[in-house]
């Protein structure tokens, strides 16, 4: 039988951007109108064009992240927190657009909401301090439900974010997560993301995952750094980052403890305060993921994107279509 995540591996590789609003105003009405004008002028039409020229085969997409705010309604939050979704369900209509273009979507959502406002932590029972964290499962996992019924099979995996040893202490309940995230649609491959290359951790979180969430900063000399980068980091003559001894990963075959290997690069962006945007010559992005998709690992790309209308830089999408006629011709 095919491993979940089969069209991960046989895929050229993906686009990831973070895609979040976080609207400005005195009071919840004007930020949630504020939500609303900019989700309704995402120019659904040319994003739509834009990831068909840059040749990936997946996309992942931002529900929200750490902003209060999401791109698509959601049952449970309306009810508990009006306001902090939009009313345009902009990630569906992506959602069924990509499905409409044969490839793949991938939903994104954080784990965790420590560092989010006092009104979303009551809405989603969060509370500070406490390590089993019951009433936030059980409601924050309602609500990855609601959205993974709702999407069905028009989604086909999920990215969460923040599953930190800080946060989960090694006592959550994992499997918890993927039979919610898989309630809509049971073939939804799932990857749970504790930081993964960037802070060294070159094993996946659980085995219970599908695919490496594979969290990366920066590479250099076509490698993965696996050190973590932090204040005080400085930029060396010859462009390299550095705050300690560098550290460095490139992997040697597709499994992990029988989860798909991936890596997730951030391109004329950063991850990191402290890692200044990266860029990369063709030479230095095309060997380094064609070296990861030789050993049967998986690429996705994440670009930066213009939250007042969804549009992608032409120097990224440039790039990454020419990304994809290589690894098409390799």
């Amino acid at each position: 039988m095919a491993h979940p995540a089969q069209w991960l591996h046989d895929g050229l590789y993906g686009l990831m951007v973070h895609y979040l609003v976080s609207p400005q105003g005195a009071t919840p009405t004007a930020r949630a109108a504020e939500l609303n004008r900019t989700v309704d002028n995402f120019d659904l039409d040319r994003f739509m064009a834009q990831f068909d020229r840059c040749g990936a085969d997946w996309l992942i997409f931002t529900l929200g992240q750490n902003t209060g705010c999401y791109c698509s309604p959601n049952d449970f939050l309306d009810a508990a927190l009006p306001g902090r979704t939009s009313r345009r369900d902009l990630a569906l209509e992506i959602a069924q657009r990509v499905k409409e273009s044969g490839k793949k979507m991938i939903l994104y959502l954080p784990a965790e909401v420590a560092g989010q406002s006092a009104e979303i932590k009551n809405a989603f029972g969060w509370k500070d301090g406490d390590v089993a964290q019951s009433a936030f499962h059980d409601s924050y996992l309602k609500f990855v439900e609601v959205y993974s019924v709702k999407f069905g099979d028009r989604n086909d995996g999920w990215w969460f974010d923040g599953c930190f040893e800080q946060f989960h202490h090694g006592r959550w309940d994992w499997m918890r997560w993927l039979a919610a995230a898989k309630r809509g649609n049971p073939s939804a491959i799932v990857a749970l993301n504790d930081g993964a290359f960037c802070v060294g951790n070159i094993k996946p979180l659980t085995p219970l995952e599908d695919y490496h969430a594979g969290e990366i900063h920066l590479l250099e000399d076509g490698r993965i750094r696996t050190d973590f980068v932090g204040e005080g980091a400085t930029m060396t003559p010859d462009g390299k980052v550095r705050d300690k001894t560098a550290t460095f990963y490139m992997p040697d075959g597709r499994f992990i403890d029988g989860v798909q290997w991936h890596a997730l690069l951030p391109l004329d962006c950063s991850f990191n305060p402290h890692v200044p945007t990266m860029s990369y010559a063709d030479d230095e992005l095309f060997v380094w993921a064609a070296a990861c998709k030789k050993v049967g690992g998986a690429v996705t790309i994440n670009v930066p994107i213009d939250t007042a209308d969804g549009w992608i830089p032409e120097k990224s999408l440039a790039q990454l279509a020419r990304l994809a006629d290589f690894l098409t011709v390799d």
